[in-house]
């Protein structure tokens, strides 16, 4: 690894022209774009001595002009097609863009268009796409991997990895297929160069990614210092001062802007208080439908909506030079996320602002997707043994009737196997190939111990005196981190924390609104029979339930750390103030048929507090009490919070039982029955509970819970 000289040019360079360059950048960025020394550094090193480059410099540099650029430079030399490896189709879609305006022909392949990629395999071997965009996982993909990657590595006339430190253990349960990458490096012609680009590496991802690009790769690397950025940090104390807050000052906030939140379910909730406020705003997550989210881009870039209310599906590759400001509900995990989601603002204006309201609940929310990491080795070795035992290739629907990981953990270990060369892809599913396969407990170790210390510079962060930037500058070792001069530390605050009463009050009033609606299941879970479940395809009818309420979610903003001390608190009695909010649900609840009677899930962790919640609803709605469905054997009426949907199905499939006398009063009732639990999470009880009373008789089954998970 070198960091300065360019090195002996090769018997395959052609020296790159400045002038052309400049050029192809002005039909890039417009008229008055000048290409700087660094960006012209990592340019010429590239078309000129076809070197490998890891690009380490602050969000908003320009990364993707030097690409683009260089790309231009080397078609005109007679290379091939540049490949781009991207995460996400949202930073695609607004490359194709930019590449377009400089009469530079770029196309995606994604899990979106695979009708179309014959035809754009076609058009990249007759040299008519300049650029290809391809997505991490298209690397490992069957038909990808085997069918187009060999002779678009063939091709290839410069490799660009976009986000490259997700190659290292920072992004190793983020996109597992960064490090498949390593593979495609080594199937390169000699001479092709190689661009890799993050704005988020500290010292150790830097040398990470250098050493697997090999080749003597020159580290260009420049300070993360952003001049447009005023950082500040409103210390709020509830959830409702910090939503008031916002209703009250958003207007306030320059131009158009991204607010972030830590969880799916707080941008619909935020989204729907502010546009109650009067302002234009859209939700943006991981659940929103592709179309919504393509409007929702559209919307922000043209200035159209205030701001995009938004998880970290919206942390990289979005691009809106003019973005205003960037606003935090909650804090990120870590310094390193927080830099890259900050850096979507100022890249184009004098000054944007970025505010951090953070909340003691924020921790608990980061200790929950952090259980989500890599499985314990016992695990993995479930999952080995089962694909060892079997010598045809299983689907993960099948693999998950096996073993007891919930879907996204098990396809997350899927993966890092396969890089790790013990499980292979295949078109039908998955097969182990033999290959020994050690448990890395030092890197999991390493990555778990990374994630601990990136938590707590967070919360240092929040109460830091030293300079906001210099904090951020440093987490990441940028050797030239200095005082911004702009913060609310170097140049004191210039928001005001004040929160007017009415907003306040509005905020208080929105939060303290119970009610959510709890969807029934509609399928049983693929692979049931394999464990004795003998269901498969649709819920029938004459055995679902009607969708259901609860008084909130636990990641509610309202009432979320409500409903989490009380579960929490071990089996007390339903409280006074939570047994209000449960009788505003019910009189909110536009049912079709009124409930006639009350019947409870049996609990073994909270019998008080789910008896006595039944009792009290049968007394003042004047419904006949059933009492508790019979739970049969001693075991728990469901499975541990991360088993498998069909695991959970499964472990409840035989332990709810209608009694005699309930099935008799059940039969002949003329409305609803009211299914009352303490809390839902994967849904597969009330499921249960609900078939078991409407094959008693029940005419329809109404859920009805304190808390859903989530």
């Amino acid at each position: 690894m070198t960091s300065g000289d360019s090195g002996v040019r090769t018997a395959l360079a052609v020296p790159a022209e400045r002038a052309v360059a400049e050029e192809i950048l002005r039909r890039l960025a417009g008229p008055g774009a000048v290409l700087r020394e660094d960006q012209w550094t990592a340019i010429d090193a590239l078309v000129s001595d076809r070197r490998r480059v890891l690009l380490v410099q602050r969000t908003g540099f320009g990364k993707s002009a030097v690409y683009f650029v260089a790309t231009a430079l080397l078609r005109r030399a007679g290379a091939g097609p540049t490949v781009i490896v991207s995460p996400l189709l949202a930073l695609m879609r607004n490359q194709v863009e930019a590449a377009a305006g400089a009469g530079i022909r770029a196309a995606t392949i994604n899990s979106a268009n695979v009708t179309e990629w014959a035809e754009i395999t076609k058009a990249v071997a007759n040299r008519e796409v300049d650029v290809l965009l391809i997505s991490p996982e298209r690397l490992n993909n069957p038909g990808f991997r085997d069918e187009i990657l060999p002779g678009l590595a063939a091709e290839c006339g410069l490799l660009v990895i976009d986000e490259a430190h997700c190659i290292s253990d920072w992004g190793h349960d983020f996109r597992p297929d960064y490090r498949r990458i390593r593979t495609f490096l080594g199937n390169l012609p000699a001479g092709v160069p190689v661009l890799a680009t993050t704005a988020t590496a500290n010292a150790r991802v830097t040398a990470d990614v250098a050493e697997q690009l090999g080749h003597e790769t020159l580290v260009l690397r420049g300070p993360l210092d952003r001049a447009s950025l005023r950082l500040g940090v409103i210390a709020l104390d509830t959830p409702a001062h910090r939503l008031a807050w916002l209703g009250a000052h958003l207007s306030d906030l320059p131009g158009s802007g991204i607010i972030y939140t830590l969880t799916v379910a707080a941008t619909e909730e935020v989204a729907q208080y502010l546009r109650r406020a009067g302002h234009t705003v859209a939700a943006y997550s991981g659940r929103t439908e592709d179309a919504e989210r393509r409007q929702a881009e559209e919307d922000l870039l043209h200035n159209r909506i205030k701001a995009l209310v938004a998880t970290s599906a919206l942390g990289m590759g979005f691009d809106k030079p003019d973005l205003g400001f960037v606003v935090h509900l909650g804090a990120p995990p870590s310094p390193i996320a927080y830099y890259q989601q900050v850096g979507r603002a100022g890249r184009a204006v004098d000054s944007a602002d970025v505010l951090l309201l953070p909340g003691p609940e924020d921790e608990a929310i980061w200790r929950y997707f952090a259980s989500l990491a890599f499985p314990a080795e016992e695990q993995v070795r479930r999952v080995l043994d089962v694909l060892r035992a079997t010598d045809r290739p299983l689907s993960t629907p099948v693999l998950e009737s096996r073993v007891d990981l919930r879907r996204t953990r098990l396809e997350l270990m899927l993966k890092v196997l396969d890089v790790d060369g013990a499980v292979r892809r295949v078109e039908k599913g998955w097969i182990a190939t033999g290959q020994e396969w050690t448990y890395d407990h030092d890197r999991y170790a390493r990555v778990a111990a990374a994630r601990r210390s990136e938590a707590a510079a967070m919360r240092e962060y929040a109460a830091t005196d030293m300079c906001r930037l210099e904090f951020l500058r440093r987490a990441l070792d940028d050797p030239y981190a200095s005082a911004c001069g702009r913060c609310d530390v170097c140049a004191g605050a210039w928001y005001d924390p004040a929160v007017p009463e009415s907003a306040l009050a509005a905020a208080q009033a929105y939060l303290a609104r119970p009610g959510v609606t709890i969807e029934p299941r509609r399928l049983w879970p693929t692979g049931a029979s394999t464990l004795g479940v003998p269901v498969s395809g649709k819920i029938s009818a004459d055995d679902a339930a009607e969708p259901g309420r609860a008084v909130g979610r636990l990641s509610d903003l309202g009432w979320g750390g409500r409903l989490r001390d009380l579960i929490a608190a071990g089996d007390p009695e339903v409280p006074e103030d939570v047994f209000a909010a449960v009788v505003t649900v019910l009189k909110d609840w536009d049912w079709a048929r009124r409930p006639v009677a009350v019947a409870s899930v049996p609990s073994r962790t909270r019998p008080r507090l789910v008896g006595s919640l039944a009792r009290r609803i049968a007394r003042v709605g004047r419904l006949i009490d059933l009492g508790d469905l019979v739970r049969v054997g001693g075991g728990p009426p469901g499975a541990g919070a991360e088993s498998n949907s069909v695991q959970r199905l499964a472990a409840v499939w035989d332990a709810l039982q209608v009694p005699p006398a309930m099935a008799a009063t059940v039969a002949g009732l003329d409305g609803p029955v009211l299914l009352v639990d303490d809390l839902v999470d994967s849904g597969w009880t009330m499921t249960v509970a609900a078939r078991a009373l409407r094959q008693a008789g029940a005419p329809a089954v109404l859920p009805f819970a304190l808390a859903v998970a989530g």
